[in-house]
């Protein structure tokens, strides 16, 4: 991945909109464990940042996946982690398999409000008994007439509360777990779907997180994406864009890294600021180090994945690896902050409870262990 003047220019633009729209009011929505997706989006559809990657005809811009990444890349300014997980839903989550495999019809009646931000989106995979493992969601959607019938429950739905539809995965049939579920778009205000609650986090504080349940939902079978049974499949062509997208906010470590210089410069222990100190400052260049190779690993990924390549084994490794850094820069950072490092309201101990969540969501890091192990053939596929 090559970046260019125009890479730079979507992130110089997002960046000042960040300034200007988001981090004055990330304390306030962190303390109210929630922030208006509906608002902000619509702003962001406004500018365009909510479909660089989609295509030209639903409202999008049309270019390549190297450009969803610089945007990614750039909601590191974002002074959390929620609320760039929140816009990744509706950008590389819950979207990019409506955008490749949906009809003409479901695509102008979900994708384009979506890119416009005149709808939010949510996705509908994990449930409480079925999380890294998709083949186990036991929600169904049955045939009726022209309709789907769907009962079950949706668990961890990130923009679950405020969200207008949800990117479902149903099982659409018994047999094979991986060839009988179906992707549908489903409207958030049927009868039959209820917010069972809003779940309290450790961190990503900001994003609403919801359970959902579907008792008798009603969906015509239209605003199915692709073809039924293929839905494993899609989903997990969908997850490679999930998994990239999480590996591009390898730069929030690289200012989290910056804040911990500048305090340890300024705080003084035994006659001399802390930074002096040679462990601390080999250990920051350690951590920098790995940060740099996080970014060096996800470039690579993403222009073979522009160029046609399947990824999967590389999405995979910049998952892992991006969570597993940003995890050890977090909690080293926060241990050379000290006592301040534990006072909630500072910025390093927000990163610290917002990290963690990274080795988890969007498949844990057993679960990439186990797809990388696949795709270098030690283990049967």
């Amino acid at each position: 991945m090559i970046q260019t003047d125009q890479h730079l220019q979507i992130q110089d633009s997002l960046k000042k909109f960040i300034e200007a729209e988001i981090n004055p009011h990330v304390d306030e929505w962190e303390a109210a464990g929630t922030f208006p997706a509906k608002e902000l989006f619509r702003k962001m559809g406004r500018l365009g940042f909510l479909g660089i990657c989609k295509p030209a005809g639903y409202g999008g811009m049309g270019l390549d996946y190297s450009y969803g990444i610089a945007m990614a890349e750039a909601l590191a300014w974002i002074r959390c982690g929620a609320v760039p997980m929140a816009i990744g839903v509706q950008t590389d989550m819950a979207t990019p398999a409506l955008a490749r495999f949906g009809g003409d019809e479901v695509k102008r009646e979900f994708l384009a409000p979506s890119i416009s931000g005149d709808k939010v989106a949510c996705l509908g995979v994990s449930e409480v008994g079925a999380g890294s493992d998709v083949a186990s969601i036991r929600t169904t959607a049955r045939r009726d007439g022209d309709d789907y019938l769907i009962n079950g429950g949706k668990m961890w739905t990130t923009n679950g509360t405020q969200a207008d539809w949800m990117c479902l995965l149903a099982n659409t049939s018994a047999g094979s777990g991986h060839r009988n579920k179906t992707l549908i778009c489903v409207p958030m205000n049927l009868p039959g779907i209820t917010v069972a609650r809003k779940l309290r986090k450790a961190g990503m504080h900001a994003s609403d997180t919801a359970q959902i349940h579907f008792d008798d939902v009603r969906v015509p079978q239209r605003w199915r994406i692709g073809e039924e049974g293929m839905g494993f499949m899609y989903q997990m062509v969908q997850f490679q864009e999930e998994r990239l997208w999480a590996a591009a906010g390898w730069q929030r470590n690289s200012l989290v890294i910056r804040e911990t210089v500048d305090y340890l410069r300024s705080r003084e222990a035994f006659g001399k600021p802390l930074l002096d100190n040679q462990f601390i400052h080999y250990k920051l260049a350690e951590l920098q180090t790995e940060v740099e190779a996080v970014g060096a690993l996800l470039h690579k990924a993403v222009g073979l994945y522009v160029g046609g390549q399947d990824v999967t084994q590389l999405a995979s490794m910049c998952k892992l690896k991006a969570a597993r850094v940003s995890r050890e820069v977090a909690d080293w950072c926060l241990q050379f902050w000290g006592g301040m490092g534990y006072i909630e309201d500072t910025s390093v101990n927000r990163h610290w409870r917002d990290s963690r969540l990274a080795s988890i969501g969007g498949g844990a890091d057993e679960v990439m262990l186990g797809i990388i192990a696949k795709t270098m053939g030690i283990l049967p596929r």
